[in-house]
């Protein structure tokens, strides 16, 4: 049973490696045996966790990507697979998450979210997908957007929750067209997670539902973690196009 958890010899790239959620996915893929790449567009920041995972005794390497930049996306996923072999999950992690409200938003604003978080996954995806399916060995995609699609959420959002709608959107085309290849793409949705890029996210106060207490309390990074590793082994052969909601009992309260 507990080889069905168990990522040994597999490759993960997890974008965003270098920090919050990021870290915990990569830390948790790690101890399920794969080797963990952390993409991260602070190049520093993420050779610094991969040495740290390194000393720990895992398996781990960086690669700088900057998902703003089509020509930085296509690089790095070309490198990933030069020195590291085509990744069997995929986990696009990485996001922005300022709040503008709705009636003072701006167009810079709207377009950065989409950019960071819709366009980046959708070139990420595109790169690694062609790769798995060149490989012929299936794969898994894993999308984290986030539990405001569903109710968990505050005040200046509207753009970051747009774009995790299209993160989601992504997730169900995403999975009929690879589904053919052996390729299954899944969406984790995080809760309130104590990050630093939750906590310094800039913008007026966060107010509204996503403020109340939850039952189960904060999340941890590793929490969200233990979903993404479900999605990523062969426990999850048969799933795709689901989502799995990391809420610490946010919709029963």
């Amino acid at each position: 049973m507990a080889q069905r958890f168990k990522l040994t010899g597999r490759v993960a790239l997890v974008t965003g490696g270098a920090s919050g959620i990021g870290v915990g996915i990569a830390e948790v893929l790690a101890e399920a045996g794969a080797m963990v790449v952390i993409a991260d567009v602070d190049a520093s920041g993420a050779q610094a966790q991969a040495e740290a995972m390194i000393a720990a005794g895992h398996d781990a390497a960086a690669v700088t990507v900057d998902l703003a930049d089509e020509a930085s996306v296509v690089a790095a996923c070309a490198e990933v697979i030069a020195k590291h072999g085509v990744p069997w999950v995929l986990v696009n992690n990485a996001g922005v998450q300022h709040r503008e409200l709705l009636l003072e938003g701006s167009v810079a604003h709207w377009e950065l979210n989409q950019t960071i978080n819709a366009r980046g996954p959708f070139l990420m995806t595109r790169e690694i997908g062609k790769a798995m399916v060149a490989g012929g060995q299936g794969g898994r995609i894993v999308n984290c957007a986030t539990t405001g699609l569903i109710g968990q959420a505050v005040h200046g959002l509207a753009a970051y929750l747009a774009s995790k709608g299209a993160l989601a959107g992504l997730t169900r085309a995403s999975a009929m067209e690879l589904a053919e290849y052996g390729i299954t793409v899944n969406t984790v949705l995080p809760g309130g997670v104590g990050t630093p890029g939750s906590m310094g996210a800039k913008g007026p106060p966060p107010e509204g539902p996503g403020r109340r207490i939850t039952p189960l309390g904060f999340c941890e990074p590793r929490d969200i973690a233990s979903a993404v590793l479900y999605f990523a082994t062969p426990a999850a052969r048969y799933v795709t196009n689901q989502t799995i909601a990391v809420d610490a009992g946010f919709s029963i309260s």
